[in-house]
């Protein structure tokens, strides 16, 4: 198996969902979570209300059963819309969270930068000075 039939397995069983759907989920009270690493959210923006679980313990963090978890994660039913820059890495995470559980996780189409593209609110990257 190569990479592409790996995104293929996992994109098979989630529901993914455009800038515009997680938009409109969100308001709802689904939640959005940003994967991204720390310099992409600094070079690109960030999206308000998004929240920010690290691509290394995004099981931890999402698990209701962990004692790691999130408090803003109460069950295996809550609805999880998982972002990263273009839509990739989300799409596998996304697919590993469904296997711990989490059935209604799922990945936005195109990531952040598709958000972007969107003309979707963002926050400016945050430039040192």
């Amino acid at each position: 198996m190569n990479i592409d039939e790996l995104l293929e397995q996992a994109r098979a069983v989630l529901q993914r969902v455009t800038p515009e759907d997680a938009a409109r989920a969100t308001a709802s009270g689904a939640l959005l979570v940003d994967m991204r690493p720390i310099e992409q959210r600094a070079r690109d923006g960030e999206i308000a209300g998004a929240l920010i679980v690290d691509r290394n313990v995004l099981e931890w963090r999402l698990d209701p059963q962990s004692a790691h978890r999130i408090p803003e994660i109460r069950s295996y039913d809550d609805a999880v819309i998982l972002f990263c820059n273009e839509g990739y890495a989300s799409s596998l995470a996304a697919a590993t969270l469904q296997r711990l559980g989490l059935h209604r996780a799922t990945d936005m189409i195109g990531g952040f930068q598709a958000w972007l593209a969107a003309g979707l609110p963002a926050e400016s990257a945050q430039n040192p000075t």
